[in-house]
């Protein structure tokens, strides 16, 4: 895979990654990368093998077979390095509600292995950078779903890992804490390299650089956000006019590369993606009297991509990935 940084920062790199149960094959053949100041959106359909990879690459699974990079560590081989390079947050925090957020924090703090010296310096750190520097003495059974989270993704950057694996961080929130957490994420890969796992595609937009798409154990999409942005550009126009318009004559126009039939009086253009024919079209409608209604620029989106790569004929299995290098 072609990666625009350079192999120092490169975090995680995924190769051939296999993971059987019995005779089913929920992850096959899975490679990528994740480099230092990304956020990869990471989405799946149910079942697709979001969660097993998710639970491989933060050591809580082992593959069946496959290689796994951490800051260079290899994960198999020596797990306890490689894991220290890792922060995770499963989609249920892992939280001791009977204690205080200092408490439970000091605790993560110690199962990381923090020197006794630096673990209150690493505690408040990590309280400031999750908005949780007056939680200290609540109690963590007393806290809101949104603070929950906070103290969650605390305790995956308290020891400052290399990589944070994020598991539906923002399920069940309301929309000013999604919006909180959002902001914390975008922080967080300004230092980090994060991996979000969500099922909400306009999260993907807003907080992503990179974006995947695993289906059937496959990975069908990987694309930089800006790749995403190109393909998510107008490429037809909806024309509706008066009288019939000559689709013969659309179909010469500059940049057209296709005129589809709608109704009687309605048809649809496409057009090469740097080639917006639609002052051309409008002029011709004028010049010949048809009678403009309506000219409309049809955009995909992420949903209908996300619809189209995993909902496509069973009996064809998975699609081929759609790549594009960042």
């Amino acid at each position: 895979m072609t990666s625009s940084m350079s192999t120092e920062n490169l975090l995680v790199e995924v190769e051939n990654l296999y993971r059987y149960y019995d005779d089913h094959c929920a992850v096959q053949n899975l490679n990528f990368q994740l480099n230092k100041g990304e956020i990869l959106g990471f989405l799946g359909p149910n079942g697709a093998g979001k969660t097993t990879t998710m639970q491989i690459l933060s050591g809580n699974l082992a593959p069946s077979a496959g290689r796994i990079l951490i800051n260079g560590i290899d994960l198999l081989d020596q797990p306890r390095r490689a894991k220290a390079c890792i922060g995770y947050l499963p989609e249920q925090p892992p939280l001791y509600t009977d204690l205080t957020v200092d408490e439970y924090l000091l605790y993560c703090a110690c199962l990381n292995r923090i020197p006794r010296n630096k673990r209150l310096a690493a505690l408040e750190l990590a309280k400031q950078r999750c908005g949780l520097k007056h939680m200290g003495r609540r109690l963590i059974n007393n806290l809101s779903k949104g603070y929950r989270q906070r103290v969650g993704i605390a305790q995956a950057i308290i020891h400052s890992p290399a990589v944070v694996i994020l598991d539906e961080p923002t399920v069940g929130l309301d929309p000013i804490q999604i919006r909180e957490i959002r902001n914390l994420i975008v922080e967080l890969g300004k230092e980090h390299g994060v991996i979000l796992s969500t099922h909400i595609l306009p999260e993907v937009q807003t907080v992503c650089s990179r974006v995947q798409i695993i289906h059937k154990g496959h990975l069908v999409f990987n694309d930089s956000l800006a790749g995403l942005k190109l393909r998510l550009r107008s490429t037809s126009l909806v024309l509706t006019c008066r009288q019939a318009p000559d689709a013969a004559l659309l179909g010469k126009l500059p940049g057209v590369t296709e005129v589809e039939k709608l109704t009687d009086c309605s048809v649809r253009l496409h057009f090469k993606a740097d080639a917006n024919p639609a002052e051309a079209v409008a002029a011709a409608v004028v010049k010949h009297g048809w009678g403009l209604l309506e000219l409309t620029p049809e955009q995909q989106s992420l949903e209908q991509i996300f619809v189209d790569l995993t909902t496509a004929d069973e009996s064809a299995g998975a699609a081929p990935v759609q790549e594009r290098a960042a």
